[in-house]
């Protein structure tokens, strides 16, 4: 049941690296190991809105799409995606985004929790999924880096 938790502190705005993250559509434009991700509904409520989401992610001739559901909570800063069917026993993900003194920069505290289904694919894809979500934070940095020229 691998897990892993990091906190970055980056020059931008809490409230803009929200919306980078929100904003799934791009995320195989930047993000390890994601090919594809498509949308399939979207529901806005109490300023809040839910996504259910497919993501392809790959890696070499290995190719897996899981369904999540996306939870973004603008007024508190924070992603929570919750898995609903894929190759997962579970997977649980969460982004929060605390604002520094300054209100210039923040902490990107980045959360995830999962396991596959599937030891063989465990063995095959556990090990580059590890090294993929301990690089999500630093790409997110970087893609952030390139759009809000910090």
């Amino acid at each position: 049941m691998p897990s892993f938790t990091n906190t970055r502190r980056v020059a931008h705005r809490a409230e803009n690296m929200f919306k980078l993250v929100a904003d799934v559509e791009s995320y195989p434009q930047f993000l390890p190991m994601c090919e594809a991700l498509t949308i399939r509904s979207r529901k806005e409520r109490d300023s809040k809105t839910l996504l259910i989401a497919d993501m392809t992610v790959g890696y070499k001739l290995i190719r897996e799409t899981f369904t999540s559901q996306v939870l973004l909570k603008p007024d508190d800063n924070v992603i929570e995606v919750k898995y609903i069917d894929g190759p997962f026993r579970y997977l649980d993900n969460r982004w929060t985004f605390i604002p520094a003194e300054d209100g210039e920069a923040c902490d990107v505290e980045f959360f995830i929790d999962y396991e596959f289904k599937s030891r063989t694919l465990g063995l095959l894809m556990g090990s580059m999924f590890d090294l993929a979500f301990r690089k999500f934070s630093e790409a997110f940095e970087k893609r952030a880096d390139q759009i809000f020229k910090a």
